[in-house]
């Protein structure tokens, strides 16, 4: 009979053991991420919201947060299917990265709070309703086009003899038009023309890019847009080939090749959502919370880059190798 009682007595322990252990998994926050390309500019963005959160006491290391980590892989119908398949798991919110991901989670989350990143503000990106208003399970960080306006000056800075500025685009992409039409806008205020041409996969981006070279461009500009992301180093290769440089208004592209850069700091932009996010996680309250503008805008250079074209950068620029 003791040795009953003492089997019984143990397995009442590990059934309270258990049923704490199950517990204390229920109370550990989750969270889904949905980026829409595999991009290395885009990944510097997720890595700041990660860290916000990691700062913040919510870290899947220390086991005090899940996350949900899903990639389109730049499909569409991929996209889509992610973000139903996050929705169903009941996540407390969803991160999303870059503007088709962060139009598509805040559509079909059925309220569930959407922290975005590398996305336009809402009403560019034509999410907000008749009134002006933005989705109410909308939050992060978003840009506005203003600095497409400083990114282009620095055609006129570096090369003030550039007539021809080049590029290609994604019809599909609304970020990517938008920031073509403020390109052209502010190119003919400057008397420089420009010459894009659509492109809609990354599997044309050589083919096209060395079509556009052969139009005679002094300068190709890498808008913000998700199959220049993901090939970059083929526009890079193209371009070096031809000697004609880089400008674009995304600081992560000068890493990769560019000549220099004007826009958001990729890595901060997310983790300024990030910190949004930590702290809905924390107060499980979006009271104090909105869209909010980017806060960090760099003025980057390659040096190594800057070499090939004989240029010295003044102080104005974060130098990077």
């Amino acid at each position: 009979m003791k040795i009953i009682y003492r089997l019984l007595l143990l397995l009442a322990f590990f059934s309270v053991v258990a049923c704490n252990s199950n517990s204390d998994k229920k109370n550990i926050p989750s969270i889904g991420f949905i980026d829409f390309v595999e991009d290395a500019t885009l990944a510097k963005a997720k890595q700041g919201f990660v860290d916000a959160l990691s700062k913040n006491g919510f870290s899947e290391e220390k086991s005090t947060l899940k996350i949900n980590y899903k990639n389109a892989q730049g499909d569409q119908p991929t996209l889509l299917q992610a973000i139903d398949l996050m929705v169903s798991q009941k996540p407390d919110l969803i991160a999303s990265n870059t503007t088709l991901a962060t139009i598509n989670a805040v559509q079909r989350s059925k309220g569930i709070p959407v922290f975005m990143m590398v996305a336009p503000r809402p009403d560019i990106a034509g999410l907000t309703d008749k009134s002006g208003n933005a989705p109410a399970n909308l939050f992060g960080t978003y840009e506005t086009l203003d600095y497409i306006d400083t990114s282009a000056a620095l055609v006129n800075e570096l090369f003030p003899n550039a007539k021809k500025v080049g590029t290609v685009y994604s019809q599909s992409e609304s970020q990517s038009v938008d920031a073509l039409n403020r390109l052209k806008k502010v190119c003919a205020l400057i008397g420089i023309e420009v010459i894009a041409i659509p492109v809609t996969n990354s599997s044309e981006t050589q083919l096209i890019t060395q079509s556009l070279l052969d139009k005679n461009i002094d300068v190709f500009f890498a808008l913000p847009d998700n199959v220049i992301f993901s090939s970059f180093e083929t526009i890079v290769k193209s371009c070096n080939d031809k000697h004609i440089p880089i400008l674009t208004s995304e600081a992560g592209l000068v890493s990769r090749g560019a000549l220099a850069s004007f826009g958001a700091d990729m890595y901060q932009w997310g983790y300024q959502s990030g910190l949004q996010a930590a702290a809905y996680l924390k107060y499980k309250n979006t009271k104090a919370l909105k869209p909010e503008i980017v806060n960090v805008r760099l003025k980057v250079m390659n040096t190594k880059v800057a070499q090939t074209f004989n240029i010295q950068p003044d102080s104005s620029f974060k130098q990077i190798q």
